[in-house]
């Protein structure tokens, strides 16, 4: 089921703030944008308390202490100290001495976590993207958190939809800032209107990490798309100066990715919500990919035809629908 937004109860749980609730004709006007960029930026989206809660429950959940009973599918080694809310541990287990200033992914923390189901099925955010994309409904297919310690290297320019196996195709990812994007921090950056060039190049997974600037695969790609020189001709926007909290919401063709974190001692952390249609299916290659096929049951009749087999909410659920906003 998805989660409304409930207004702020002081004397309560912080929840994201109503200042989400982004009238239809706004929405209407970035849908232009969206279409033409790939991408839209909303400033000030989700407010500070409610984002310090991630913040806090991210340290908790790095440190394998699972508030749903159950571990995300991906994790990195879990970390073996003593840190509560009141101690002053340094982000993500980070120590300045620490020469693996490694990239941190966790794969669908919602499953784990219920402060990060609360926002991974937020329906104000599912609505937000039904009216950019024109779809009457929106399922979360995964989410993912990226989260940079000082010092680490760039995560490569992509596209997210080739690692989505349903039908229809169609991936629209929404970004939050989990941290104020300085330039130093490595802020996630968007090719303008890259969401239109063909499927020529599209890298793997075992790329994501490069120690060089993390556009080789990018300028590739713009080159097979017959631009020249697009290391200068190229228009890159920046999420530089977004505040915590603040968001983008992406066509998952737009290409994108992030330079390194520069900073000595401050973190970049940002969550990552992949929705898909609420109607999407997976596809037969679903079967051969370690991500998708473990939702996969072994039935008859199903494994000839997965366009039978219906998403499971636990799993993929029904954040917003068209008709939430005829109440």
């Amino acid at each position: 089921m998805a989660n409304d937004l409930p207004s702020t109860d002081q004397r309560g749980p912080v929840s994201p703030q109503s200042s989400l609730n982004i009238p239809t004709q706004e929405l209407a006007c970035r849908r232009q944008a969206f279409q033409h960029d790939g991408f839209v930026l909303f400033h000030n989206a989700i407010n500070k308390p409610f984002v310090s809660r991630l913040q806090s429950r991210l340290e908790h959940v790095l440190r394998g202490r699972f508030d749903r009973g159950k571990a995300p599918d991906k994790m990195p080694i879990i970390l073996n100290d003593d840190y509560n809310d009141r101690t002053n541990y340094p982000s993500l287990g980070f120590h300045p001495h620490n020469s693996k200033k490694r990239v941190i992914q966790i794969i669908n923390i919602h499953k784990c976590d219920a402060t990060f189901r609360e926002i991974a099925t937020c329906a104000e955010i599912g609505r937000m993207v039904g009216h950019l994309t024109g779809w009457d409904a929106v399922r979360l297919a995964q989410d993912q958190v990226w989260a940079k310690p000082p010092g680490a290297p760039p995560l490569v320019f992509h596209r997210d939809s080739p690692y989505f196996m349903f039908t229809p195709d169609e991936v629209v990812t929404v970004w939050i800032a989990l941290d104020d994007m300085s330039p130093e921090l490595g802020p996630l950056e968007y090719v303008k209107s890259s969401h239109k060039w063909g499927d020529g190049r599209v890298g793997s997974s075992s790329s994501f990490f490069q120690s060089d600037n993390g556009k080789n695969l990018l300028y590739s790609a713009a080159k097979f798309e017959g631009i020249d020189d697009p290391e200068r001709s190229l228009e890159i926007a920046s999420t530089a100066g977004m505040r915590a909290g603040g968001l983008s919401i992406h066509n998952g063709k737009t290409w994108h990715g992030s330079g390194r974190n520069c900073s000595t001692n401050r973190p970049r952390r940002g969550l990552g919500l992949h929705f898909i249609h609420g109607d999407a299916r997976f596809t037969n290659d679903a079967r051969k990919s370690r991500l998708w096929n473990r939702y996969i049951p072994d039935i008859d009749g199903i494994k000839e035809d997965l366009s039978k087999m219906a998403l499971q909410d636990e799993d993929f659920p029904l954040v917003w629908k068209a008709c939430q906003d005829c109440k």
